[in-house]
């Protein structure tokens, strides 16, 4: 009887412990930045997400893979390399009406993308791209 109630008290005391490295592992992932919160490991092939991962790579603005996804953008290629701040009207109207088309799942995907072909999202798009990646994560 003794040792299948150590038994257990061993197993509560692993279950509380664990927890607590749970929870400052969160608290941790809380206060790093946006970018740093949405790292993951690569989701497989088909697109879909296998559900073993803390956010699917979807949702992620790492570049985690060098592989270039297009999303009906190919005129923003022209932009590679310019600083936001230089964009004309009809460059950041180009970038918006694009940004405006996506579905929300794709956000991160397209940013990524982006990132890949060195083209920077002026900073009113960036928020709101930032704010729609941050949401999807808490889904």
């Amino acid at each position: 009887m003794l040792p299948l109630i150590l038994f257990l008290c061993l197993g509560l005391l692993i279950l509380v412990l664990y927890e607590v490295r749970e929870r400052r592992k969160r608290k941790h992932t809380d206060a790093s930045s946006p970018v740093e919160q949405m790292q993951s490991a690569p989701a497989p092939s088909d697109g879909e997400c296998c559900g073993q991962h803390l956010v699917c790579e979807r949702d992620t603005l790492l570049q985690t893979n060098a592989q270039i996804d297009y999303y009906d953008d190919e005129e923003l290629d022209t932009l590679a390399g310019i600083d936001p701040a230089d964009y004309s009207e009809t460059q950041h109207t180009m970038l918006r009406e694009v940004f405006d088309t996506l579905q929300e799942r794709d956000v991160a995907g397209w940013v990524r993308s982006l990132q890949l072909r060195n083209i920077a999202l002026p900073q009113d798009i960036r928020e709101e791209a930032l704010m729609i990646v941050r949401e999807r994560r808490r889904l």
